[in-house]
């Protein structure tokens, strides 16, 4: 079954009972038993949910894994890999991330004994050289947020099977649309499903696929547990927005690809972060574990100061200043005060971050429109 085929139909069937096509709605918290511990494989919506249950067995299929589990957020996602370690236990993770996975890390489980070592994946070796007995999970992202660094997935994945670590993808900018990380040998792939999978800016969920039955048993446990888990009508919003998932994503990349150019021709901007230059270091890798490039652009300004960064953001008319991404609407934000300002100055600065870097998520709209509504944001500066 192909992707755009997958999304519309894998795991999902018309309604037995009415015929319904679209999956009902369960606004349920509990369900009635026969007989003590007899029923119909539902005893409360914390820990099953008919209509949650459909769009995790469709993740499944979309990521080609076997077991998905929906929860509450994308950090609660997260959380519950996490929850997965004890102290005394290492992860090596990429050093370009999301600013609420470094806050969750360093603010959360580096108080709980859990030791983190950040490096730039985009080097294999690095990772090699970080592991040790006490190394209980790789966490890649990629492409990164926001520099869009291209991490190699099987690279690193074989390196990580030579000394029996899990290895962890945050798939959310790619979506299985265009990269596959269990195909590539990852254990776990994690989303927050507010983004692309979801589509519309309305929803807020997180999402785990794996192939391991055993792994699954104990994340079902922790989810189960504790409780982080979506309400029936977020579920639906999600299985609806995945239904033009492929649709969506060949407009995102395309209007970024304008973007991206665009921007590279600016004389106000210094440099264009996108994977699909051919100059750009992870420019070889992504053309073999990705479809696509992606719909996320990040630059920089040769002025480089956050005075000018806002000048820009505020000049804005069409695309949005908002947190998120991956809506239909395009959006922009600023990492170093908003989706990364949990993370300290000087390691912003290391990462690459600079104070008048702008992201941009690339919506579906005419490219036409984006582009001139670039080029008058820009202008300011000129």
């Amino acid at each position: 079954m192909k992707f755009g085929t997958k999304v519309i139909h894998a795991g999902i069937s018309p309604d037995p009972s009415t015929g319904a096509i679209m999956t009902p709605i369960y606004q349920t918290s509990t369900y009635v038993q026969e007989a003590p511990g007899k029923h119909r494989g539902y005893e409360y919506s914390r820990s099953q949910n008919p209509t949650r249950e459909v769009l995790e067995r469709n993740l499944a299929f979309l990521e080609n894994g076997k077991y998905g589990l929906c929860f509450s957020s994308g950090m609660a996602a997260i959380d519950t890999i996490l929850k997965l370690l004890k102290p005394g236990d290492e992860v090596i993770s990429s050093s370009d991330l999301y600013g609420g996975t470094y806050r969750i890390f360093t603010n959360i489980y580096a108080g709980l004994g859990v030791r983190f070592n950040f490096v730039d994946m985009s080097d294999p070796g690095i990772v090699a050289s970080q592991i040790n007995h006490k190394t209980k999970l790789i966490w890649i992202e990629t492409p990164s947020n926001p520099i869009l660094k291209v991490i190699d997935i099987r690279k690193v994945c074989d390196i990580a099977q030579h000394h029996h670590i899990p290895v962890a993808v945050d798939n959310t900018f790619a979506t299985p649309c265009l990269q596959l990380p269990l195909e590539l040998g990852a254990d776990i792939v994690v989303h927050s499903l507010t983004k692309y999978l979801g589509g519309h800016s309305d929803v807020i969920m997180g999402a785990i696929v794996v192939k391991d039955e055993e792994l699954a048993k104990q994340l079902y446990i922790i989810q189960n547990a504790c409780g982080a888990v979506p309400g029936p009508q977020d579920v639906f919003l999600v299985l609806h927005g995945l239904k033009t998932l492929e649709l969506r994503m060949q407009k995102h990349c395309s209007n970024a690809r304008a973007i991206a150019n665009a921007l590279a021709q600016s004389e106000v901007v210094e440099n264009v972060y996108w994977p699909g230059f051919k100059d750009s270091p992870g420019y070889a890798v992504a053309r073999t574990q990705m479809t696509d490039f992606g719909g996320m652009v990040s630059f920089t300004l040769k002025k480089d100061s956050t005075d000018n960064a806002f000048r820009v953001l505020e000049n804005f008319k069409l695309i949005s200043l908002a947190e998120s991404l991956g809506g239909v609407e395009s959006l922009c934000g600023h990492p170093a005060s908003m989706s990364h300002a949990s993370i300290p100055p000087e390691e912003r600065e290391s990462m690459g971050i600079k104070d008048s870097m702008i992201r941009l998520s690339m919506g579906i709209e005419d490219p036409e429109d984006l582009l001139e509504d670039l080029g008058q944001a820009l202008s300011c500066l000129k």
